[in-house]
């Protein structure tokens, strides 16, 4: 039976492994330690799937709709966005290093001048990306744009993942 377990273990480790294996994730110039990767190179026969644009859901539901609690400030949108990304990548039997590419839409906050506040996004991303348990870093592009579908959203990412 404990043969039968190592054999299953070691089998579960290889094919999660491999899906990974081949994907060639360049890091950026000049030693960087910015966490993105500069291209993601994806061979041959890998299954890419594109993700639509993921906004997050209310931080406080019993905060009326319009007000800056109903969804909070940019880094708790935007890892209410990347908890929903990564429910619906488990649901399809992948997780965040799946990841190759994210398009970040941030919106100008008007509590901060109407500027995005990308260290606020940050705070969040680096939770999922360039962690000693999920070390896959993504292509990245972040674009502040003028808005979202609804008052005070400020974060929309869309995700592309190979397997």
């Amino acid at each position: 039976m404990k043969k039968k377990l190592l054999i299953l273990a070691t089998f579960t480790v290889w094919l999660s492994g491999s899906a990974f294996a081949d994907v060639i994730r360049h890091p950026l110039p000049n030693n960087s330690t910015f966490p993105i990767a500069s291209a993601v190179e994806v061979p041959a026969g890998t299954s890419i799937t594109f993700h639509s644009g993921t906004v997050p859901g209310p931080a406080d539901k019993t905060a009326k709709p319009g007000t800056p609690a109903f969804y909070g400030d940019t880094k708790t949108q935007a890892t209410s966005v990347f908890e929903r990304i990564k429910q619906n990548l488990e649901s399809q039997g992948m997780t965040m290093g799946n990841i190759i590419k994210l398009t970040v839409f941030l919106v100008g906050d008007p509590a901060n001048d109407n500027a995005m506040d990308f260290a606020g996004f940050m705070e969040a991303y680096v939770q999922y990306f360039g962690t000693k348990e999920q070390p896959n870093l993504p292509a990245r592009s972040a674009v502040q744009i003028a808005g979202l579908v609804r008052p005070l959203m400020f974060v929309e990412i869309e995700a592309i993942t190979a397997r």
